[in-house]
């Protein structure tokens, strides 16, 4: 496919002050730089399609960092600044390098290109099943703004552009056969004014209404999965059930016996924690008495709280995908199957169980519980920008080799979480991993009573909401 050269005509025209104009303008290109780096993993190999003169791929994190541009002046300053990363004389619509990237970035480019949906078809060549695509843009809301900032020669004025939404670009990018799972936006002033930019854009700009006028739009993408059949699939993967079980001696036969197999193999670990019941007792009977017919660890946590007995189990597991099955088995083990079958066909790189859509067993979950579930739904679907229905459903669902990486990057919000979820939550956020629910139908606890304290916990919640607003939303 032929290149505009008008549109390269028009940037080599500007190739001798283009990096003067860069760092003049640096406060709104920093941003998008700032933003992009939050998802971006140390380890991670980095394409950028469009790169310009370098600035965002020398500010971002990654261990190896590639730049194509098809402006040879303005690449040129490029590789005199950073003589350390690899620029390539390259046109977006005939990519022709032979590696795959963990991260593909394409930073205000789509504006002036002339088929959006055929680059975008060319990011294949370049990608893996893993690889993430983040697409920046203007909100098309600022359209008539930037129009007047040119006509006012305070922005550099530009060819004629492509105006979309973030509908739009998922739209061309489903086309070419990516998953656009996450959309956001963010700035409301582009210019450094001493405090009030600092307010406008690091809170204001993230509150729901004020969100919508946001100039920068984000569009994070992935490559639909490869369609494998169920033998394929069970060839290729292994589950690990961590069980956490405190004073719940009654339900540790149930949970071996209605635990169904999946996978190459299927363990479970059972971590029993300060029960004052028989419960650890129970554990090791059934470990010993199924031990022929069932895969079986167990072991004791040291600490307290099912978020240390999930990362105690977790560190023990041999399968590739980790699964939590609460022992009050609230959750029926016989529902696992289904979080199977979403992560390996590829639904969602992180399941997370919902117990909010379909009615409940009478005695479930108490009234007031009920409510604060689904405040918690609301305000943590903001914080974590996708509709979560349920944060507090003990059931997720994760591959091993992310967690490894979660675990890694778990100085980043700090030991905070009791309970285990938030921990997994958050992390998958920063993993940038797709997240689904997936609802269940929650029963009645058939033995003992609930570890959960109504109200000590709710303002335990409360506080993890703040701290997650912090690191997440007003970073």
């Amino acid at each position: 496919m032929k290149v505009n050269e008008e549109r390269r005509a028009y940037f080599e025209s500007r190739a001798k002050n283009w990096v003067k104009y860069r760092q003049r303008r640096s406060y709104y290109w920093d941003s998008i730089t700032r933003y992009c780096n939050y998802y971006i993993h140390k380890e991670s190999s980095v394409l950028e399609i469009g790169c310009g003169s370098g600035e965002l791929l020398a500010a971002i994190k990654g261990k190896s960092k590639t730049g194509i541009d098809f402006c040879e002046p303005i690449l040129n300053q490029a590789k005199e600044q950073f003589p350390d990363i690899r620029f390539e004389l390259m046109e977006a619509e005939n990519i022709t390098l032979n590696e795959k990237y963990d991260v593909i970035i394409l930073s205000n480019l789509i504006g002036v290109i002339d088929d959006i949906e055929h680059v975008f078809k060319e990011l294949k060549k370049v990608c893996h099943e893993q690889t993430r695509i983040i697409v920046t843009y203007y909100n098309r809301i600022w359209e008539p703004i930037i129009r007047f900032a040119e006509f006012l020669h305070i922005k550099k004025r530009t060819p004629e552009q492509n105006w979309l939404s973030t509908g739009d670009i998922a739209n061309l990018l489903y086309l070419a056969d990516f998953d656009a799972y996450k959309k956001n936006r963010s700035m409301l002033m582009p210019y450094r004014i001493p405090f009030v930019s600092w307010l406008m854009n690091r809170f204001v700009s993230r509150l729901p209404f004020f969100q919508i006028f946001g100039l920068n739009q984000f569009v994070f993408a992935r490559p639909f999965p490869p369609r494998l059949k169920q033998e394929e699939v069970d060839e290729r993967y292994s589950v690990s059930v961590v069980v956490p079980a405190r004073n719940e001696s009654g339900n540790i036969e149930a949970a071996i016996l209605r635990t169904p197999p999946m996978g190459q193999f299927t363990e479970l670990i059972f971590v029993e924690g300060n029960s004052t019941d028989d419960t650890w007792d129970t554990i090791q009977q059934m470990a010993e008495k199924y031990k022929e017919t069932h895969r079986i660890k167990i072991m004791q946590q040291d600490g307290k709280g099912k978020g240390d007995a999930v990362r105690k189990g977790y560190a023990a597991a041999e399968g590739d995908i980790l699964m939590i099955l609460d022992a009050d088995l609230t959750v029926p083990p016989e529902d696992l199957p289904k979080f199977y079958n979403a992560i390996t066909r590829g639904k969602g790189e992180f399941i997370n169980g919902v117990r909010l859509v379909y009615p409940m067993e009478k005695n479930a979950m108490r009234t007031l519980n009920n409510i604060g579930n689904h405040f918690f739904s609301r305000l943590f679907s903001w914080i974590l920008e996708r509709p979560i229905k349920d944060t507090l459903c003990g059931t997720k669902v994760m591959f091993r080799t992310d967690y490894l990486k979660l675990a890694e990057n778990r100085s980043f919000f700090g030991d905070f979480d009791p309970f285990g979820d938030f921990d997994l939550l958050f992390g998958a956020y920063k993993l940038n991993l797709k997240i689904v629910d997936l609802p269940i139908r929650y029963r009645e606890r058939k033995y003992g009573d609930t570890n959960i304290s109504r109200f000590s916990h709710g303002l335990i919640l409360l506080r993890m909401s703040a701290f997650a607003a912090g690191k997440i939303k007003f970073w």
